[in-house]
């Protein structure tokens, strides 16, 4: 498998996630009723919407609002170190497709390794947000009100099974190797491992992640019935931005609807 230099790996690592990696970035709690920007126009979410609804199948619409309303934003996955791209798509999937909306990425230089694997659009649908050293990573998500649990076997960590993440976690995974850095460990709240009963003493970074989003995803639904929690106006907000992702080059289409309108900015 073929390998690149640390410069080029981080433009891969942006190929892959993709145009979309960057989300609104507000503090929270979130503002969901704030205006989404359009090259010069501040739009609301539910303009947004229905200047698209015309270029959109009603059946994507209705799919997106769906997917929607099941999406959590409670537990964030983090990875950090990743060397294998397929395991970072791999790892995206597993996000999108059990519900969580956010996925953070640090990437920490060395040499990457190129995989045919994908994403399937995985990246399309997900807020990714990417970070180039572990500790702005932690205190961004800690000043968030996030509690930061490192998957790491080490004399104080606890079974994933006694966490409450119905709180808001973010589930940190590290690289194939060496696993979680000590910059990160060091910053973490608390330490988890998945249990395991073979010889085999580590999972690949794609499976610990796979069991461990889907232990929190059921771990919610047992303590309060559902995984989903966005608001009512959570959800607006995060439609109107997947159905700016849905339409090609949405922000022009806005714009050119809006000035034939005769609105100005």
């Amino acid at each position: 498998m073929p390998e690149s230099t640390p410069s080029e790996a981080r433009n891969a690592m942006h190929q892959l996630i993709g145009p979309d990696a960057a989300p609104d970035h507000l503090p929270r709690p979130d503002a969901p009723d704030a205006p989404l920007q359009v090259g010069d126009y501040a739009l609301k979410p539910t303009r947004v919407i229905d200047l698209l609804r015309p270029f959109m199948r009603e059946r994507r619409l209705n799919g997106i609002r769906e997917i929607v309303a099941k999406r959590t934003r409670t537990v964030v996955p983090v990875i950090e170190g990743v060397v294998n791209t397929g395991n970072v798509s791999a790892v995206m999937r597993s996000t999108e497709a059990m519900g969580y909306q956010d996925l953070h990425v640090i990437a920490t230089g060395g040499r990457y390794k190129h995989s045919e694997r994908t994403a399937k659009g995985a990246q399309r649908w997900l807020d990714v947000h990417q970070w180039d050293a572990p500790v702005p990573c932690v205190e961004h998500l800690q000043q968030r009100g996030y509690r930061v649990a490192a998957m790491h076997l080490d004399d104080e960590a606890v079974p994933i099974a006694s966490l409450d993440f119905t709180t808001p976690t973010a589930l940190v995974f590290g690289n194939e190797r060496d696993g979680v850095s000590d910059e990160l460990r060091d910053a973490a709240d608390i330490s988890c491992i998945i249990p395991m009963d073979g010889f085999t003493e580590s999972f690949n970074i794609s499976v610990a992640a796979a069991v461990g989003l889907y232990h929190a995803r059921h771990d919610r639904i047992q303590r309060q019935g559902t995984h989903a929690d966005l608001s009512e106006a959570e959800q607006i907000r995060l439609t109107a931005r997947l159905c700016m992702r849905s339409v090609t080059k949405a922000d022009s289409v806005l714009q050119r609807v809006l000035r034939e309108r005769g609105e100005t900015p």
